[in-house]
């Protein structure tokens, strides 16, 4: 299937690694411009870039940017506009998934995780609603959460349930505001995919994930980056604040 994909600008938070690195690659697989986010530790993030624009002839550039700093954000924005006078998708990606117990749970960690899962989300979309009003202009935002935000967490990420289940809500908000202007907003809820964020779980207690997984694997993430790519493109125009499962069964909502 044509998505209609090619010259497209898109951003793609987080996108040098794990899921957000799949989405890059899929999205430049289709012909758009991708803005490729990464944050200082992200190891890699120029030769992926190079690697995407020699795969695929692509126009991929790296930009830095830490998603919880107005001014990071606004720079990207800018600096996107600059090169390719747009801005057409917003995938918010980037996310951080610690581990504790809420007895044991900080308010230092609490915080952290949801300023990084659900206000950077909250922040980028705004100024790409703004963007996209100002040039009247449809475009889509899609807001990666997890099959965590309806189930909740067992294993100590109730931080980052809390935040993803905010997403999910904030997603449904802010498409039932920006429909009128031709904007798209929905949710991609992924299960456990086999990326870096999930390495050391997977080592110790990969059989425990699969047994809750009726299709009895783990996913690659660019099974996740397919449905992006569908709802980023025209196909999905009517598709608005839905969160779209991806997780092998976990979820079948």
């Amino acid at each position: 299937m044509d998505l209609s994909l090619k010259g497209k600008v898109a951003i793609v938070t987080g996108g040098s690694s794990g899921l957000g690195a799949a989405i890059s690659e899929v999205l430049a697989a289709e012909g758009c411009n991708v803005i490729v986010n990464y944050i200082a530790d992200e190891p890699g993030s120029f030769k992926f870039v190079d690697q995407l624009n020699e795969k695929y002839a692509a126009k991929a550039i790296p930009l830095y940017g830490d998603i919880t700093k107005a001014d990071d954000i606004d720079n990207i924005i800018a600096r996107a506009v600059d090169i390719y006078g747009k801005v057409d998708i917003l995938v918010n990606n980037a996310g951080v998934w610690p581990t504790a117990f809420v007895e044991n749970m900080t308010d230092e960690e609490w915080d952290r995780t949801v300023r990084i899962n659900l206000t950077g989300p909250f922040m980028f979309s705004k100024r790409v609603v703004q963007h996209l009003v100002s040039r009247k202009s449809p475009g889509k935002i899609i807001n990666i959460v997890s099959q965590a935000a309806f189930h909740g967490s067992t294993s100590g990420h109730a931080h980052y349930a809390a935040a993803k289940g905010g997403v999910v809500t904030f997603t449904v908000s802010l498409a039932r505001e920006v429909a009128k202007y031709g904007i798209n907003v929905v949710g991609v809820a992924p299960g456990m995919m086999r990326t870096p964020m999930n390495k050391k779980e997977l080592e110790e207690r990969e059989s425990e994930y699969i047994k809750r997984i009726p299709l009895g694997r783990i996913s690659d993430p660019k099974e996740v980056a397919y449905t992006v790519a569908f709802l980023a493109s025209e196909k999905a125009d009517y598709i608005t604040g839905a969160t779209i499962d991806v997780t092998g069964g976990m979820l079948m909502r």
